[in-house]
């Protein structure tokens, strides 16, 4: 009996220590959407290892990984790790960005969620986002949102402590550990690590501790100094901000569509604090369908358009916008601050509250802010998270420091990017990165902002880079196309209606404009045939004939014309259709009233003459297919 007990605390002990290790194991695609994953050369599976690695017996929790073997269908192939930001941000999701990556050709791409988000178990407080959105649609002071946010955070930790979940088991070196062991399991000897981002941050504790498991290194949006992360915040934000206003005090065009931009910007803060704008929203966005932009919702609103060159090049028609409190273009911003709130949570605050905020200085951050005196302050979005960690950590006895002391003695290379116009990482982080290590070189994106590697240039620099361990020329992103700010709009709110209608490519949708379509064409030429021929006699038939003819090519030259509108408009900047059209497809909106006041009048000869008329079913039926062209236009709100 003893023996037994003997052996049965040896085998327990052992699989303590095994997982400690790390242990992977295969599985089915755990992807919501593996249906449509048409790629047999993915692995799927999780990475067990314990909660807390300074304690053998911790629970274990699971890392979900997904690894896609390289195209060429090499036994022996290298591999790339990628490392998402947030903190809190999901990885495998994105998967499809990776599937025809270039890098695939020759390397496996390892995608993992960090522990604590996206398909790894357990996740954290998933749902949070959704109360913050919640809270910032309110129509409330910041100190209110602040408060709100922080009670809602701190009821996450506390669902956390109940669940026995270790919240100060989460953080970069937790998640450097569960790379080191990851590699272990997956069988490579070293792997060369993207990080981005906040995911640059974790990269470079991974390359402190563990520098033998790296080949080589690409940051992208990197945080160079930590403590600088919030402290900058406003500073960051701030420079970006002025290179816009530059960007369109310089461009005639611009200046002539917004004039004053930058005076316009502080005289929007000021109008907002005073007078905020509830827009209507849907309801799975926010339960109160509706949202309140406060000044502090502006801010970040700028903030995150700086994260996007695209959008850089509207931020001065948004700030026009919101000048002219234009409803239904504002109200298509929500969408997008719900994508920006739709992290981890948990893992945020356990992230940045464990190592990153206790290291920032809210006094400095503040005074700094006072530098512009117009902007009212740091942006609440940002410094509400100072609030949350100090109740956070409330019963802390201390908190996480890493010392990145180590990666000056690596010999690995190390690419690193920056941002033009980057409002949370600047440019400068690349230069100041790069130089933290003994082999790195810094590479500037011109025009971009956020994750410029993503970039075509980006993609093409990253790929030569792994595939010949080459640094790239430091002035590569100098052939970047130009920045085009956005002028001369015509705004109208049914132009995103209707472009998302079409983009949805609903067949219930969009089945019965396409028979008011077909049924118009088809009227145009049998019927423009007989008048030619002049078949009718009746003066009658023959006017109402040639009203429905005319009617029908105007309402399908502006139907094709603007669905065109919108097409050669996306290749040129998407976000315009947030707002508009630019001016030159002006005449749209006069055909399209051309055609609304031929149906008109068409309907009301029909209806006077209907006794008159020959084939009056035909005639009904091409006119109820011209209204219904109509009813589509009204129901964008293009009309």
């Amino acid at each position: 009996m003893k023996n037994s007990i003997n052996v049965l605390m040896i085998l327990i002990t052992c699989t303590a220590l095994y997982a400690q290790k790390g242990t992977f194991e295969k599985e089915e695609s755990f992807h919501r959407y593996a249906e449509y994953i048409e790629d047999k050369a993915i692995t799927w599976g999780y990475l067990s290892v314990p909660e807390d690695w300074n304690q053998p017996a911790s629970d274990s929790i699971k890392i979900a990984v997904a690894v896609l073997k390289n195209s060429q269908g090499k036994s022996d192939a290298e591999a790339l790790v990628f490392i998402q930001g947030g903190p809190g941000q999901g990885n495998v999701d994105d998967i499809w960005t990776w599937q025809n990556h270039p890098l695939r050709k020759n390397h496996d791409i390892v995608l993992f969620d960090t522990r604590g988000t996206g398909y790894s178990q357990p996740r954290l407080c998933p749902d949070l986002g959704k109360e913050f959105l919640a809270i910032l649609a309110k129509n409330q002071s910041p100190s209110k949102d602040e408060e709100q946010k922080a009670n809602a955070a701190l009821a996450c930790k506390s669902d956390l402590i109940k669940k026995g979940i270790n919240i100060d088991s989460y953080h970069s070196t937790s998640a450097a550990k569960d790379l080191h062991a990851l590699k272990k399991s997956l069988g490579y000897n070293q792997w060369n690590i993207y990080g981005v981002s906040y995911g640059t941050y974790m990269a470079q504790v991974y390359a402190n501790m563990f520098p033998n498991d790296i080949s080589q290194l690409i940051l992208d949006s990197s945080i160079a100094d930590i403590s600088e992360y919030y402290t900058a915040n406003t500073t960051n934000y701030m420079t970006s901000l002025q290179k816009v206003f530059n960007a369109c005090k310089a461009d005639e065009n611009c200046t002539n569509s917004y004039p004053n931009i930058e005076s316009v910007f502080y005289e929007v803060i000021a109008d907002l604090e005073k007078n905020p704008i509830t827009v209507a929203v849907d309801k799975y966005l926010v339960e109160s369908e509706s949202f309140t932009f406060n000044a502090e919702d502006f801010k970040v609103a700028l903030q995150q358009a700086l994260y996007n060159k695209q959008l850089v090049e509207v931020i001065p028609l948004l700030i026009y916008e919101f000048k002219a409190r234009n409803k239904i273009a504002l109200g298509n911003l929500v969408p997008a601050f719900s994508a920006l709130l739709s992290m981890d949570y948990g893992v945020y605050f356990c992230m940045s509250c464990n190592e990153t905020l206790p290291r920032n200085d809210l006094e400095e951050l503040q005074q700094r802010s006072e530098n512009y005196k117009g902007l009212q302050g740091p942006l609440s979005f940002y410094k509400s998270d100072f609030t949350v960690c100090k109740k956070w950590n409330i019963q802390k006895d201390s908190i996480l420091y890493q010392d990145l002391n180590n990666l000056k003695e690596s010999t690995m290379q190390v690419l690193v990017f920056g941002g033009e116009f980057d409002p949370i990482t600047p440019e400068g982080n690349a230069e100041k990165t790069a130089n933290l290590f003994a082999n790195g070189t810094a590479v500037t994106a011109y025009t971009y902002g956020h994750v410029p590697s993503f970039t075509p240039i980006g993609i093409e620099v990253v790929t030569a880079f792994i595939d010949t361990n080459e640094f790239p020329k430091k002035e590569v992103f100098q052939k970047a196309p130009k920045l085009e700010v956005v002028s001369a709009i015509t705004v109208n709110g049914g132009v995103s209606a209707m472009g998302n209608s079409l983009n949805e490519q609903d067949p219930m949708f969009l089945a019965p404009l396409l028979i008011a379509l077909g049924v118009a064409l088809a009227f145009i030429i049998a019927h423009g045939i007989k008048l030619i021929r002049r078949k009718y006699k009746n003066f009658s038939d023959k006017l109402v004939r040639i009203l429905c003819l005319v009617t029908s090519i105007f309402g399908i030259i502006t139907l094709i014309g603007f669905t065109n509108a919108l097409l050669t408009t996306v290749d040129q900047n998407f976000y315009i259709l947030a707002f508009g059209l630019p001016n030159a497809y002006d005449y749209l909106y006069i055909f399209m009233w051309i055609f609304l006041g031929l149906l008109a009048v068409t309907f009301i000869f029909y209806t006077l003459k209907i006794k008159q008329l020959n084939e009056r079913s035909i005639l009904f039926t091409i006119i109820f297919s011209n209204i219904l062209i109509a009813v589509y236009f009204l129901y964008w709100g293009i009309i």
